[in-house]
């Protein structure tokens, strides 16, 4: 397998905190990856170190081999790298179909032709009228998203960030308010990506990540604790008595 991304040593401190210390990581090129640990254990700062939103204190990240360390995020989603976030950023008077044509159109070069109701260029309209039929918001399509229930926003946001058409995809607990009968949606939705997507999945579900991941890696105080794949991260007694809980699936 190809690695797509990868932190060498990555570390990041604000003042006196080590939030991140000597990270070495990789997502390889179809890899169906989880990350996991505590509250505080840097979880969400990791993402962003490996998205740009912040530039580690040392370190490298390579995508591809691509030395991306001082890149901006702008940058980063344009070389493939795309996310989701643990609180959505809709658009939130616009309807379900505008959000995802938004998306879509700014990587096909076509978000000058935004014109009411959803623009008018006919094959961003229809992809992006195809991934919500993939996440069954379909028949949400004219609806504004400030009438659409929690959990239903969620999908919009996984469609948005599928319409940038990404090699690397960071989601940040997709399923947060998404009732645990449509859970399944989302795995459906990243099973039927292109297998060369390399996927890497922030969730508290322990359900979900052990039905998603076919790796999981645990942070602990902002530095890798153990990984594996999820029978060895079950049985794992330190992980256990750190994260799991002796309830832990195996």
């Amino acid at each position: 397998m190809t690695t797509l991304l990868e932190t060498r040593s990555v570390s990041k401190n604000f003042g006196a905190l080590a939030a991140s210390t000597d990270i070495n990581f990789k997502l390889e090129s179809g890899a169906r990856h989880a990350l996991i640990g505590p509250n505080g254990a840097g979880k969400t700062t990791f993402i962003n170190l490996l998205t740009g939103v912040l530039l580690p204190s040392s370190g490298t990240v390579l995508l591809k081999g691509r030395d991306i360390t001082t890149m901006e995020q702008a940058q980063r989603v344009k070389l493939g790298i795309a996310r989701t976030f643990q609180i959505n950023r809709l658009f939130r008077g616009l309807s379900v179909l505008e959000n995802v044509y938004i998306s879509i159109a700014e990587r096909v070069g076509a978000a000058s032709q935004m014109l009411a109701p959803a623009g008018t260029r006919r094959d961003v309209i229809d992809e992006a009228m195809a991934l919500l039929e993939t996440l069954k918001l379909a028949n949400d399509a004219h609806r504004t998203i400030a009438g659409l229930p929690y959990g239903r926003q969620r999908l919009v946001e996984l469609a948005i960030t599928l319409g940038q058409k990404p090699e690397v995809l960071l989601l940040d607990e997709p399923a947060a308010g998404v009732p645990s009968a449509e859970s399944h949606i989302i795995l459906d939705a990243i099973d039927a990506l292109p297998k060369s997507i390399g996927v890497l999945i922030i969730d508290h579900d322990m359900d979900l990540v052990f039905r998603f991941a076919q790796r999981i890696t645990v942070l602990v105080r902002g530095a890798i604790f153990a990984e594996g794949t999820p029978k060895e991260i079950g049985a794992n007694p330190d992980v256990r008595a750190v994260y799991l809980g002796q309830a832990a699936h195996v």
